[in-house]
Order: structure tokens, then sequence, then C-alpha cells
């Protein structure tokens, strides 16, 4: 039966709401497919605003696979801002899709991305919204499957209550082998309904199902052990990794917003996975290993990315873009193919060791030569030692000595505050190395107006890396050192106004580390603070600390733990970590000597230029690491014609 669209109950609300245009949808490249001859059907969310949601590689990859499949039918919905929400609610109007305004309800499954464990609640008011209930255990065969996904999906136990079943690692293959078991399951008449469904889903090995598992804890809180509670459920779920990439050329026709989004640009992933083994990075270490696109598969995906979408900017994206093996040949490659043309090429933050000047001018040929950002990470030279980035202060005062010297007037510099045993000291020394990368740049340009932005984040213990086990530093010390090098800047009467300082109090990132060390406990904290209006945690206009610890002591009153237990709190070796029983692929033991080793402020080189380091991925995944030089070359083409360009414009 044909689920009809709610545009016509919608379209007259528009008026009393914040950026209409958002709800809208029918962007350039966007899919509509009719219902009734579709099998199997996607809602895929964004947990967050439009703005920064449609621009997601991964949801945007994700609904061009599926839908290439005459037989599957996937939409995109979004997180709605609070006017939206009362608007709806008030209008009895359920959660929506964007493509054709359907009620998300209606679809079979719900797959929710997660790059930051941040959108939590914002799963619950779009649960909420569409007539889901909240926990997986009240829902009947009516209701879709919810499904989570990404980054922050690797601990999926803080929202496990609220999942049916989660994947781990790259989604392009899985999606479709889910959407194979879904079809063959209706096909045969949907025997043995939700739970039957479920069961063919975990026993594959690659997909969660949290309900599948029961979890035990020991009198002090700690969790004695995860164990399957039904025949045929793995004891490990693996995560997915996806080989040659050149096979997997998206996205093809990315969308084209039509409201204003955090990022303009058509995006390549030019690799995936990195092995720099930066001990506070979750993303390098679960995506190991590192995959190269070869450079023509590279080239083939910009020019039909601009054909299709009229896009002036490409990113060329990865962890650490500047490390493909044959960068420098895809940068002249790209300029060279967009010599004169209005298309402009970048790349995200710059490791400092990979920076060269002939990359460079390459990347901004075409382009407005804008500032460079570089990521030491740790202002000491101890501190980067303890994190594993191998950048010394000599590399970047070389580097960026090079950089102002060619013209550059303008350098970012991103460091976290909070990383295991760092010292006021350590914070301080951030300040001395911005009063030398400043007094660098006006020795060798001989100007002025040179200009150096530290931007400082807060560091947060994730799983799957060295420093799962780390006790993550109070807020009150961190806005403690944060204010010390404020005043250390603006005491310096020869750098300081030279000298941009951003950061964000600490007290968000208490919040992140319950979220992302939690266990199924903390479920229960979560739905507190929905309950009491917590929305779009990630925005500091939205986000309520106090919301959040008054959640915590009223939900975690009758247990032996509190916020302060999963935050604050070193774990030990032997103890058993919420998610040990979901397979990244990493050996345990291999991140334990690499926590050792990180308290020894020990090195350890790129595995991807030496001898394997046992961190387990290759062998346990059945992958290898991927890497040129391939000898390929970029053709010479044609210019995307600017008549076609402006063609695709004038449509958006």
């Amino acid at each position: 039966m044909a689920v009809e669209s709610l545009f016509p109950r919608l379209e007259p609300l528009l008026p009393a709401v914040q950026k209409p245009i958002q709800y809208v949808g029918g962007e350039l490249n966007s899919t509509v497919k009719d219902w009734d001859s579709s099998e199997v059907r996607w809602a895929l969310m964004y947990p967050d605003a439009y703005e920064v949601g449609l621009p997601n590689q991964g949801v945007q990859i994700l609904y061009e696979v599926l839908n290439e499949r005459d037989w599957i039918l996937a939409e995109r919905t979004y997180a709605v801002w609070p006017d939206m929400e009362k608007v709806m609610r008030a209008n009895a109007i359920p959660q929506f899709t964007v493509d054709a305004h359907r009620p998300v309800g209606a679809f079979d499954i719900l797959g929710v991305s997660f790059s930051t464990e941040l959108g939590y609640t914002n799963l619950l008011t779009a649960l909420d919204l569409a007539g889901i209930p909240l926990e997986a255990r009240e829902r009947t065969d009516e209701h879709p499957i919810v499904l989570a996904g990404g980054h922050s999906a690797f601990n999926p136990e803080p929202i496990a209550d609220f999942l049916d079943a989660a994947v781990l690692g790259d989604g392009e293959e899985v999606v479709l082998a889910i959407s194979e078991v879904i079809r063959e399951w209706k096909a045969e008449g949907s025997p043995g309904g939700r739970d039957e469904l479920l069961f063919r889903l975990a026993a594959s090995g690659g997909v969660y199902v949290p309900k599948f598992y029961d979890v035990e804890y020991l009198p002090d809180g700690r969790i004695k052990r995860v164990a399957p509670n039904r025949s045929g459920v793995p004891w490990r779920v693996v995560k997915h990794t996806l080989m040659d990439l050149d096979q997997w050329p998206y996205p093809k026709k990315p969308l084209v917003p039509l409201a204003e989004t955090v990022h303009e640009r058509f995006s390549v992933e030019i690799f995936r996975g990195c092995t720099r083994g930066c001990r506070f990075c979750q993303a390098g270490m679960i995506t190991r290993p590192v995959r190269e696109r070869s450079i023509r598969t590279i080239g083939d995906m910009v020019q039909n990315g601009i054909e299709a979408s009229g896009f002036e900017e490409v990113g060329l994206l990865s962890l650490s873009s500047a490390d493909h093996s044959e960068i420098g040949e895809v940068a002249k490659g790209l300029a060279d193919r967009y010599d004169g043309s209005n298309v402009s090429l970048s790349l995200p933050s710059t490791r400092v060791d990979a920076f060269n000047v002939t990359l460079a001018n390459e990347l901004s040929r075409n382009g407005r030569r804008s500032g460079l950002t570089f990521a030491p990470e740790g202002g000491s030279e101890r501190m980067r030692k303890v994190i594993n980035k191998m950048v010394s202060e000599e590399d970047l005062i070389r580097t960026v000595s090079t950089a102002y010297a060619n013209g550059w007037r303008q350098v970012k510099l991103y460091f976290m505050c909070g990383l295991p045993t760092e010292s006021d000291e350590d914070v301080l020394a951030i300040a001395d190395l911005a009063r030398k990368v400043i007094a660098t740049g006006r020795e060798v340009s001989g100007r002025k107006d040179i200009r150096c932005t530290v931007s400082i984040g807060g560091f947060v213990p994730k799983p799957h890396t060295p420093f799962q086990w780390a006790a993550q530093e109070s807020w009150e010390n961190v806005d403690a050192r944060l204010a010390k090098l404020r005043a250390a800047i603006r005491e310096d009467r020869a750098y300081g106004k030279s000298i941009g300082l951003r950061y964000h109090d600490g007290q968000p990132s208490v919040i992140e580390g319950l979220l992302s060390r939690g266990d199924r406990r903390v479920g229960r904290v979560i739905r507190a603070v929905w309950a009491d209006g917590g929305r779009f945690d990630g925005w500091s206009e939205h986000f309520s600390y106090d919301r959040w610890v008054t959640a915590c002591a009223d939900a975690l009153a009758e247990e032996p733990v509190d916020l302060d237990w999963y935050t604050t709190r070193e774990r030990g070796e032997t103890e058993v970590l919420p998610w040990d029983h979901l397979d990244a692929g990493l050996d345990r033991e291999w991140l334990w000597e690499d926590w050792q080793d990180a308290l020894d402020e020990v090195e350890v080189e790129d595995c991807r230029w030496t001898p394997c380091f046992d961190c387990g991925v290759c062998p346990q995944m059945g992958t290898e690491i991927q890497v040129g030089p391939t000898g390929q070359q970029l053709l010479p083409i044609v210019g995307v014609s600017q008549t076609r360009q402006q063609e695709l414009i004038a449509q958006s």
C-alpha cells in the first residue's frame, strides 16, 4: 500500500519556523522512488540539523549505493529544530523524510549514522516524533528496525536500549547485505516476526543486536561479562572493512543543498584509514588499514562530481590527506586539469611533516590562497611523545617558516587540552610555540601582519584506542589551564595581538566522555536528559551541563557508579570494557602495550612504511595495507564547461 506524502499538511506550517527551506527537499541529485515497487525501504538519518547532516559523506554514499538497486528505496531525514518539533507535535505531523515527505515510521529500517555521541538525544526526538517506541523491547512488527552506524557506534552500549541493531565499520557492502536479508525474510512472509529478522542479522556475525547479549555487573559497578543469551549468536561482532575503494567511487552524484550548509563543496575521499598511530585518535584506530584510491579513480570522481553538481570547490579528504603516496601527482594532475577554471582544490588540516610548498601551491593554483592549518595536538615535545604525534618543534618552525616565506600570512594550529599526564607547563608551552611561529613568520617575510590562530579542543578518551583506559581530566582543571594560557598570550606585548585563541570550555567534553565510554546504564541518563528537554547537545547554545549532572545523579542513584566513575576514573588492564565484545580488529594486548608506551613517552613509527607492529587488524580482518605508487597519471581532459556549470547551478 502506497504511503502518502505529508507535505500537503506540512507546507502551510513552514512559515512558522526558521529556515523552512531545510524541510522542503528536492535538492539536485536527490532521489524519489515509487513506494509500491520497492521491496526494502530505508530511512537514513543524520541526527543533527540539515545544515550539518546534508554534507555528511557517509549518509550521501549509502543513499546512493542503496538507491542504485531498483528494489531498494532510500530517503533521508534529519533532526528538526525545536521550533519545528513544537509545530509538528501541535499538528500531529510525524518525523518525515525530506525526499518524499513520507513518515519515518512506515519504513522497514531507520539507519542512523553517528559521528558524535552528542547526537544521541536527537535520536530519541526522532523516534518519538515518528511514533516509534523509544525502547527496542517495546516495538512490534509494525515498527522499523532501528540500526546505528558511524564512528560513534563502535560503542553503542549507552544507547543499546534504544537500538535494534548496530554495525561497525564501512557501510557500503553491509547495507546491501542487510537489505538482502530483509528482502528474503519478507518474501517468505516475515516468519517469526521482528525477532526472527533480528536473529538472522545477528547470526551473520556482522550485525550487533543488543537484545541477544546480557551484561552482568560486579558489586563495585564494573562489568563482570557480556555474553550471548541465545544459541547461534556470536560472542564477538566484527567490523566491516571495504577493500578496493576503486570499485566503490561514491558519491557519484553529490547532493546540492537548497539551504546553506557547513560545507559547500564536493568531497572526494582519496584514501580510508590511518596508521600514524596517534593514541588519542579513535578514527585512525578503527578505520585501519590504509586503503588508497588510485589517481585515475580520484580524477574520474572529481570530474563526474563537478559535472553532476556544479560545485566549484573540491575537497580531497581522508584522515591525513597529504599522506597519500601520490598526493603530489594527484594535486598537480587535478590542478592542471582545471587550470583557468573556477574549480579549486583543498585539503583538510595538513600534517606538519607532510607539508611542502609545491603541494600547497598546486592546491591553491585556481583558488584563493587561504590560511594553512596544522595540528601539533600537544604543546610540548614531551606531550607529543605521549600521544605519538611525531612532530618536533623544529619540524613545526621549519614548516611555518617555509609557508610564511612563500607568501602565506595566516597559520592555524590545533591542540588538545586534558591529555593523559598533562601538566600546566605542557599547556603553557602552546603559548611559547605560538610566539616562535609569529617571530619566525616576521623574520622570513619581513612583515608585521603575520597571524597565528591557536584552536584548542578538550581531550576525550575513546573506545578502541590506547587511551581507552585513561582517566579523563576534570573540566575544572581543563578550564583553569586554558585560563592560564589565555592570560599568558594576552600579557605578551610583543606577540599577543598576533595570536588568536579559540577554545571551548571543558564541560561538554565531560559529557562526551560519559557517552563515549559508558555502558547500558547510561541509557537511563540519556533518556532523562531528553525528557527534560535535552536537544542538540553538540551545539553550545543548546547544551546544558547542569541538566546532564542532574540526570546522572537521579538515574544512577541506585547504582555504585556516577558521572566521575565513567569519566575521571582510570581503568585497569583486566577490567571488562563495555565494548570488548565488539571487534575493531585491534588486539587488546597491543592497545594496552601502546598505553604503557604512552606513559613511558615512547614513540611508535607508522606501519605503512615500516615493519608490522602487530596491532592485529590485517590478520584478524583478512585485510592488508593498500598504498601506491601506482605509476598512473591523470590524462588531460577538456575542462568542465562553464556553461554546463552555470546550468547546473541554475537547476539547483
